[in-house]
């Protein structure tokens, strides 16, 4: 059974993220091994460019170790997909024979670009700008969309 795994910067806070992500994890189940791995936010009260890097920087210190398998990095300026088209990306990346695959959410000011080039692609979901809380629920149902796409169930329509 194939592995997915979301890393992610920071904690979800609000009760009906969490109640969503637990929702759609518990129906993954059913297609892989899901997982959330937490490497925490770097918060300060003033930035500037240079603090900003620094923080990109050290968020992906606490990334690195955690990418494992074909990594996908969630950026702005990625590849956009519609459910058929991410669903068939996940496909073909399980039948190449890669029994992990991690996505990657940067935190506030996004994702040092060492992760981003470490990445097999880059994905966008939109030219718009999520809470990266949210943005994790709309990942993680995608995720279990395209599952179902594959397997032919009635929850894509």
């Amino acid at each position: 059974m194939v592995k997915i795994n979301i890393v992610a910067v920071g904690k979800v806070k609000e009760n009906y993220f969490l109640d969503g992500i637990k929702e759609y994890a518990k129906r993954l189940g059913r297609f892989c091994e899901f997982s959330i791995t937490e490497v925490p936010e770097e918060n300060y009260s003033k930035v500037d460019e240079k603090l900003i890097e620094k923080i990109k920087e050290k968020e992906a210190t606490a990334i690195s170790s955690h990418l494992k398998g074909k990594v996908f990095a969630m950026a702005i300026e990625g590849k956009k997909y519609s459910s058929e088209s991410f669903a068939t990306l996940i496909k073909n990346t399980v039948d190449l024979g890669s029994g992990v695959i991690t996505f990657v959410i940067g935190g506030s000011y996004g994702l040092h670009q060492d992760i981003k080039r470490r990445s097999d692609g880059l994905i966008s979901f939109s030219d718009m700008t999520f809470p990266h809380t949210f943005f994790r629920l709309m990942l993680i149902e995608q995720i279990y969309r395209a599952f179902s796409i594959i397997e032919g169930s009635a929850y894509h329509k």
